[in-house]
C-alpha cells in the first residue's frame, strides 16, 4: 500500500494533467453517443461547447460595440446603470447614435422652454410627474385611482423573479411614487413594502383561483379588502412575448410558498392556458370587467398585445354604446420581455409596440373614447426620450420591465427561464439569491424612476410644455428612409392626438384620488442626492 502511495506521489501534475486528458478522450470516443464534434476531436471539441456557452457575454463586453447589442445595447444599459447608482448619466462629444436610421426619432423642442413660475412643485421636486388622468373617473369606480408617477413597474411575477427582486422593486417604487404590478402570479408578500400596487388577472387566476382552478371573485373581493395598497385590477388577456400562448413554470420553480401564493400544487408544472375559461368573446370580456369593478370597487382594465383590429373595434364599439367598460388598456409591444417564449412567438407573433398602440389608438379616436380610458403603454419605452414619444401617440403612463431588472442588477445574461440567472434577479435558488442586498437594490429603483422622470420632464420644458402629456403627435418627427426622410408622428400614423384635459401639476397633486403614498420630504432627499 505504501508502495503504490509512493508511486501515486512521484507522479508528476503534468502526468496527473495528460491522465485526465487521456480518460476524457476515451470518454469522448466510446462512450459519448450525442455530440460528433466531441467523438471526431475528443478533447478539443469540449472548447467548442465551452465558447458557446459564454458567447453571449463575449458578445456583450469584448465584441459588439455600443449601439450594436439586442434587445438593449451597451448605451442603454449604461444609462440605467449610471441612473439607477446615482452616477453620472451624461455623454460627452456628441451621439455616436446613426441620426439618419429608420425609426430614429426627433424631438422638436420650443423656441422658448417653459419657466416654471414661482411655488411650481418641481422646482424642488423636479423627478414628480403624476399622471394627467384618473383610472376609473369616467365610470364612477367607489375608489378611482391617479398613479402618482408616469413610470412604474410592469407586470412581472413572483415565481418568475425572486422574492429578494420583487421585495427590492416593490421597496424602490414607495420611495419614488410609482405604482408595482404584481404580474400573474399572485399577489405575494414580497409585493406588501408599501408601494401602490396593480393586481394582475391571468388566464390561471393564480391567487384567485377555487380548488378546480377556476376563478374565485370571493377570493378576489376578500384580497382587496384585506389590501388597501391595491389600487386597481389589470385583466391579462396577453402579453407581447407570446399572445396567444400560456405559460408554464416548471415543478422545479415551486416552492412551499409560491404553491400557496398562486394556489397550485408543489411537485407539478403549472400551466397557464393561452385563453380565458370564465369569458368566450369580447361581450362576456367587458362583462367580466365590469363585474370586477362593481365587486371590489378599484378601477379595472385589460392588458394584451396587439394583432388583428376587429376585436378592438368591437370593443370599442360596445363600450361606446353601453357607456362602460375597461377604465384602462395596457397596450404590450411585440418586443416581448421577462416571459420566455419560443422564438417563433417572441420574433414574429404580435405587433411591435409603436404599431399596436397606433393602431389601437385611432380606433378608440373614431368612437370618441380616448378622454375615459387611461392608456399604458409597455415596450421598451424605459428611456425618457422614447416615453416623449409614447406620451406624444396618446399614452398617459409607462410601464417597464426590463429596466426595472437592471436598475436592481440584472446583466442581460438572457437566462430568465433557466432558473440560473447570475443576479439573482430571475432566479429561485436561494444562493444565486443572496447576493441582493434589498436595501441597496430598492434605493437603485428610486433613482433610476427619479432620475428617469427628471430627465422626461426637462424634455418636456425644452418643448414648452409643463407636463409629457401635452405633447401631441407634431412635435415629434421619425425618420422613415424613404423620399421624405424624417416626418412627424402625426403624418406618419395618420392621427393627430386627442388633447388631455390638463390644467397644472399643482392641480394633480391637489387630487383626492393621487396614489403613491407621496412623501415629498422623502422625495426631496432622494432629489437633494442627485443634485
Amino acid at each position: 500500500m505504501q508502495e503504490f502511495a509512493n508511486f501515486l506521489s512521484a507522479i508528476p501534475w503534468w502526468g496527473w494533467l495528460l491522465a485526465i486528458l487521456l480518460i476524457i478522450a476515451i470518454a469522448d470516443i466510446f462512450f459519448n453517443k450525442k455530440h460528433t464534434i466531441k467523438h471526431n476531436f475528443p478533447v478539443v471539441g469540449h472548447l467548442r461547447y465551452f465558447l458557446e456557452s459564454i458567447g453571449p457575454e463575449l458578445r456583450q463586453y469584448i465584441v459588439a460595440n455600443n449601439r450594436e447589442e439586442l434587445p438593449f445595447n451597451r448605451r442603454e444599459r449604461g444609462w440605467i446603470y449610471a441612473s439607477a447608482k446615482n452616477m453620472n448619466n451624461y455623454e460627452g462629444f456628441g451621439t455616436d447614435q446613426d441620426i439618419f436610421s429608420t425609426h430614429y426619432i426627433f424631438i422638436n423642442n420650443a423656441l422658448l422652454p417653459y419657466k416654471l413660475p414661482e411655488g411650481h412643485p418641481n422646482i424642488k421636486n423636479s423627478g414628480l410627474i403624476p399622471c394627467a388622468k384618473i383610472m376609473g373617473a369616467w365610470n364612477k369606480r367607489k375608489r378611482p385611482y391617479r398613479p402618482a408617477s408616469v413610470i412604474n413597474v410592469s407586470a412581472m411575477s413572483y415565481g418568475s423573479l425572486s422574492a429578494k427582486a420583487i421585495e427590492s422593486l416593490n421597496e424602490g417604487c414607495r420611495l419614488s411614487g410609482a405604482y408595482h404590478n404584481t404580474g400573474e402570479g399572485g399577489f405575494s408578500p414580497y409585493h406588501k413594502k408599501g408601494a401602490d400596487v396593480v393586481f394582475q388577472i391571468g388566464t390561471g387566476y393564480f391567487g384567485v383561483r377555487d380548488e378546480n382552478g377556476n376563478f374565485s371573485m370571493e377570493k378576489l373581493v376578500e384580497m382587496v379588502e384585506e389590501n388597501p395598497e391595491i389600487r386597481a385590477i389589470e385583466l391579462k388577456l396577453s402579453q407581447g412575448a407570446k399572445p396567444g400562448k400560456g405559460g408554464v413554470l416548471p415543478a422545479a420553480k415551486i416552492s412551499k410558498e409560491i404553491s400557496e401564493i398562486r394556489g397550485v400544487p408543489m411537485g407539478k408544472d403549472v400551466v397557464s392556458p393561452p385563453y380565458h375559461s370564465t369569458f368566450d368573446d369580447v361581450e362576456g370580456m367587458i362583462y367580466f370587467v365590469e363585474s370586477i369593478a362593481k365587486a371590489t370597487g378599484l378601477p379595472t382594465g385589460i392588458k394584451s398585445a396587439v394583432g388583428q383590429l376587429k376585436d378592438w373595434d368591437k370593443l370599442a364599439r360596445i363600450m361606446q354604446e353601453k357607456d362602460h367598460g375597461p377604465d384602462f388598456i395596457t397596450i404590450d409591444g411585440g418586443e416581448g420581455g421577462t416571459g420566455a417564449a419560443p422564438p417563433s412567438f417572441a420574433d414574429h407573433v404580435s405587433l411591435p409596440w409603436i404599431y399596436a398602440f397606433t393602431d389601437v389608438y385611432k380606433i378608440f379616436q373614431k368612437y370618441k373614447l380616448t378622454d375615459r380610458i387611461v392608456f399604458v403603454a409597455a415596450g421598451k419605452l424605459g428611456f425618457p426620450a422614447k416615453a416623449a414619444m409614447a406620451f406624444a401617440l396618446g399614452a398617459d403612463v409607462i410601464n417597464v420591465a426590463r429596466e426595472a431588472m437592471m436598475s436592481i442588477g440584472c446583466i442581460q445574461a438572457q437566462s430568465c427561464h433557466t432558473n440560473t440567472c447570475p443576479t439573482g434577479v430571475a432566479t429561485q435558488n436561494k444562493w444565486l439569491q443572496s447576493g441582493i442586498n434589498v436595501k441597496d437594490k430598492s434605493m437603485r429603483t428610486n433613482f433610476y424612476f427619479v432620475k428617469f422622470r427628471k430627465e422626461l420632464l426637462q424634455i418636456s420644458h425644452a418643448c414648452g410644455y409643463e407636463h409629457p402629456c401635452q405633447f401631441s403627435t407634431d412635435d415629434v418627427d421619425i425618420n422613415l428612409s424613404d423620399k421624405n426622410l424624417a416626418k412627424t408622428l402625426a403624418t406618419t400614423f395618420s392621427y393627430h392626438k386627442d388633447e388631455v384635459n390638463f390644467a397644472s401639476v399643482k392641480e394633480l397633486l391637489a387630487c383626492p384620488h393621487l396614489g403613491g403614498n407621496l412623501n415629498l420630504k422623502s422625495l426631496r432627499k432622494t432629489e437633494d442626492a442627485i443634485d
